[in-house]
């Protein structure tokens, strides 16, 4: 079986025999979490493949929200967006340097802000290096281009949607952290935080549909075998879930290639969750 939109994915080949292409923008999407002790700007400046942008998920964000990489409104998306170079007729190419994990939130972004034409590099910064392809601390001051935001709420959701499908079952909630930190057993990384998950959710890591040493996605045919093996039903709606927003678009990204394309993330995510106080959590 074949993705059945594998036009949301690239390869370290094409986009190396792509890089000369105007129309093609490329951002490192690289985020790490607050316990790596990591400056992924710095890290940017240092080596980065040739002609990239900086996506920052924390800077592209609600700069009022109190939870981290809140999705911003349309018309700062817009704003930022343009400020990389970046307009409505590029075709957009994301990665990260752990092959895949954040590149999957700007895939997700931009979606959500009405931009399909974007791809994520599979297997990332790694694979691209590994080859022995060329990267740079050369940096090009982008030339502002226009862009347009078309906000899709659809995509989105929201702590009030996640209560409502707690107590209806009207929508599969898919929490893709490690199963130790799903079940409680396993602190979690966030100072604070209560460990355990939302009634009624799926755990399904979204490491579980990667393989190999650079995080590349597995075959469509992998990917439905692990969706059916967590009983997840594709034909009903499909919300997915992480620590903080991140990680549940990689799985929203697998459950697109192969035709699940109206998956919603939950912005907020156990960050949100997991730190309050009045909602339930379960630990089995």
């Amino acid at each position: 079986m074949s993705y059945a939109n594998p036009q949301a994915l690239v390869s370290t080949d094409w986009l190396a025999n792509n890089l000369d292409n105007t129309m093609i923008a490329v951002l490192d999407g690289t985020s790490h979490l607050p316990t790596a002790g990591r400056d992924a700007d710095a890290e940017f400046l240092e080596r980065h493949i040739p002609g990239a942008q900086r996506f920052d998920i924390d800077e592209i964000a609600d700069p009022d929200a109190a939870l981290p990489h809140t999705l911003p409104s349309s018309e700062l998306f817009a704003k930022k967006v343009g400020g990389l170079g970046i307009g409505n007729e590029n075709r957009v190419v994301v990665y990260d340097v752990y092959g895949m994990q954040s590149a999957a939130r700007v895939w997700w972004m931009f979606r959500v802000f009405g931009h399909d034409n974007i791809a994520v590099l599979n297997g990332g910064l790694p694979k691209w290096e590994a080859e022995g392809r060329r990267v740079t601390d050369e940096f090009n001051t982008p030339v502002f281009a226009e862009f347009e935001a078309t906000f899709r709420p659809h995509l989105v959701r929201y702590i009030g949607d996640i209560r409502q499908f707690i107590e209806s079952r009207a929508e599969q909630i898919i929490d893709v952290r490690a199963t130790g930190r799903f079940t409680g057993t396993e602190q979690e990384p966030r100072p604070g935080m209560r460990s355990g998950h939302m009634p009624g959710a799926i755990n399904l890591p979204f490491t579980d549909l990667l393989e190999g040493d650079f995080k590349t996605y597995m075959s469509a045919d992998a990917i439905h075998s692990r969706v059916e093996a967590a009983n997840i039903d594709l034909s009903q709606p499909v919300t997915t879930s992480c620590g903080s927003g991140v990680t549940a678009c990689a799985l929203t990204l697998g459950l697109y290639l192969i035709g699940k394309e109206d998956v919603a993330v939950y912005d907020g995510s156990w960050t949100e969750w997991g730190g309050r106080q009045d909602t339930p959590v379960e630990t089995d």
